[in-house]
C-alpha cells in the first residue's frame, strides 16, 4: 500500500503538473476513440501498451475480458458500452486477451476453481471457447491455453455482436469490432484478421493504416 500512497502524491506532485492543460481540457468532456476491453489482471496496462493519454480510452476490465451476451439485465458491461457507443460515439471495440490469462486457465481447468462460486459462474460466458478448442483438437488441457485465449477474444466478439447499439453501429458502417491478444513476456501484440482468419502481428494486421500515419507524420 505504501508504493500506492507514494505513487498517488507523486502523480499530484510532480506529473500532474506537466499536463496541466490536457487535464483542464478533459474537465469539458471526454472523446475517446477506442472502448478497451480488457482483464483485470494486473500485468496488463491498456494505457502503457498503446501508448495512449488520458482520454484517449474507455476502459472496461473485468476477468477473463469477457462481454455477457445481450440481455434485458442491466449489468455493468453492458451499461458501459451502451454508453460508450451511443452517448460517446466510440468509433472502435478493442477486445484484448492476454497470455498466462488466470481467468482462462479457470475456464479450461474448473476443477482449479471449485471453491470460487461467483467465478465458476462468470467463466460460464468464456465456456464456447473451450468447448470450440476440445471440438478441433481433440481435447482441451493446460498444453491448450494458448488457442483458448485466442477462441475467448473471438466469441466476446459474437457476444459484441448481440447488443443492438453494436449491431447497429456495425450495419451503419461507423463502428468496427477488434480482436487483439497481449504477450506479456514479448511486449508483441497479434490481432485477428477476419479475411485471413488467423491472428496475425499487430504490423501486418494494421500495415495500411500505420502506412498512412506515417504520411501523415511526414
Amino acid at each position: 500500500m505504501e508504493q500506492v500512497v507514494a505513487g498517488a502524491v507523486s502523480f499530484r506532485e510532480d506529473v500532474f503538473p506537466k499536463h496541466r492543460e490536457l487535464f483542464a481540457k478533459l474537465v469539458g468532456g471526454q472523446r475517446p476513440e477506442a472502448l478497451f476491453i480488457t482483464c483485470s489482471d494486473s500485468r496488463i496496462d491498456p494505457c502503457l501498451v498503446t501508448q495512449t493519454r488520458p482520454g484517449d480510452l474507455f476502459i472496461i476490465r473485468n476477468a477473463g475480458n469477457i462481454v455477457p451476451p445481450h440481455t434485458r439485465h442491466a449489468g455493468g458491461v453492458t451499461a458501459s458500452i451502451e454508453y460508450a457507443v451511443s452517448v460517446l460515439d466510440i468509433r472502435h471495440v478493442i477486445v484484448c486477451g492476454h497470455t498466462h490469462c488466470g481467468a482462462l486457465h479457470g475456464a479450461l481447468m474448473p476443477e482449479s476453481i471449485a471453491s470460487l462460486t461467483h467465478v465458476r459462474e462468470w467463466l460460464e460466458h468464456a465456456r464456447a471457447a473451450v468447448e470450440i478448442v476440445r471440438a478441433r483438437k481433440g481435447h482441451a488441457g493446460p498444453e491448450h491455453i494458448r488457442d483458448v485465449i485466442e477462441q475467448n477474444v473471438l466469441v466476446q466478439l459474437q457476444h459484441l455482436r448481440t447488443h443492438p447499439v453494436v449491431a447497429a453501429g456495425i450495419a451503419a458502417g461507423r463502428l468496427e469490432l477488434h480482436g487483439w491478444v497481449y504477450e506479456i513476456e514479448t511486449g508483441d501484440v497479434h490481432c485477428w484478421d477476419e479475411s485471413s482468419e488467423r491472428f496475425h502481428s499487430l504490423a501486418e494486421r494494421y500495415r495500411t493504416l500505420l502506412a498512412d500515419e506515417t504520411v501523415k507524420a511526414g
